[in-house]
């Protein structure tokens, strides 16, 4: 009697179905014009930059699947160990604002361990992306403030001073350029009583300053701001205060061109 010969699947094809649990990394607070590509782009740029590629040359993402209505996606990654590295990335900026970077919820740790690395490397190179770990002292903490939409030439006094409006920081970092040491148009930042951090937010969050509108919210959008801060009206003196502060900073920087008027007449030209 013959049997009939039974369909085998690939063995690359049976490893990657086995540990795609492992391999994928959800991403969160995705802006409305991610797509795709570019999350794919930006997250093997920045695994690279750090130092997170495990598997050989080549672009660590292999896959990516958006959920746009819901501002996620899964990001299949080519290794565990690569996906357990991509975890470090958690709070990277993506697109002018921060993005939630965890497991998914099919994630098991327990097979996980089994099939390669479940924690980040520690040597990763996170300065190369602006996540130097240290370097923001007073930041951790669900009630850490991402201040987005800077203008480049805001100087780190002029950032503080808008911010301290609402009270004294417990720490405070605007995220410079490695090589140019030039500001990123964003910054970080923690008050010291907690009770004025939504209120900051509120307050902030919108404003036009110059050419650029702020985005000032928690960075851990996991958080939900408390609805009786977020009504609260700024004091006379807080909005006194805020408004001279956004003239000023709203004041066109100087340069080396000077523009004279009314100094000659067509004829002794």
């Amino acid at each position: 009697m013959q049997l009939a010969a039974l369909p085998v699947m690939p063995v690359q094809a049976t490893t990657q179905q086995a540990t795609r649990h492992a391999r994928r990394v959800y991403v969160g607070g995705l802006s409305a014009t991610a797509n795709e590509q570019s999350v794919a782009t930006f997250f093997s740029h920045v695994m690279s930059a750090i130092g997170g590629n495990t598997a050989g040359p080549g672009d660590a993402v292999l896959n990516v699947y958006i959920n746009h209505e819901k501002k996620f996606a899964f990001v299949e990654m080519r290794s565990v160990e690569e996906a357990s590295n991509a975890m470090a990335l958690d709070g990277i900026i993506f697109e002018g604002a921060p993005v939630k970077v965890r497991r998914p919820s099919d994630y098991n740790p327990s097979l996980a361990a089994t099939l390669g690395p479940s924690m980040p490397n520690t040597n990763l190179n996170l300065a190369a992306v602006g996540l130097a770990s240290g370097s923001s002292g007073g930041l951790e903490g669900p009630d850490r403030i991402f201040v987005g939409g800077l203008s480049y030439y805001f100087t780190e006094a002029q950032v503080r001073e808008l911010l301290e409006t609402f009270g004294p920081l417990r720490g405070f970092d605007l995220v410079k350029d490695r090589e140019t040491g030039n500001s990123k148009g964003y910054a970080f930042c923690a008050y010291q009583d907690l009770s004025v951090t939504d209120t900051a937010c509120a307050a902030l969050n919108g404003i036009k300053m110059g050419d650029k509108t702020l985005t000032v919210r928690r960075a851990n959008q996991g958080v939900q701001p408390n609805p009786e801060q977020e009504s609260v009206l700024l004091h006379p003196q807080q909005q006194a205060a805020l408004q001279r502060l956004m003239l000023a900073l709203c004041i066109t920087p100087a340069t080396k061109i000077v523009c004279l008027t009314q100094v000659v007449n067509v004829d002794e030209l």
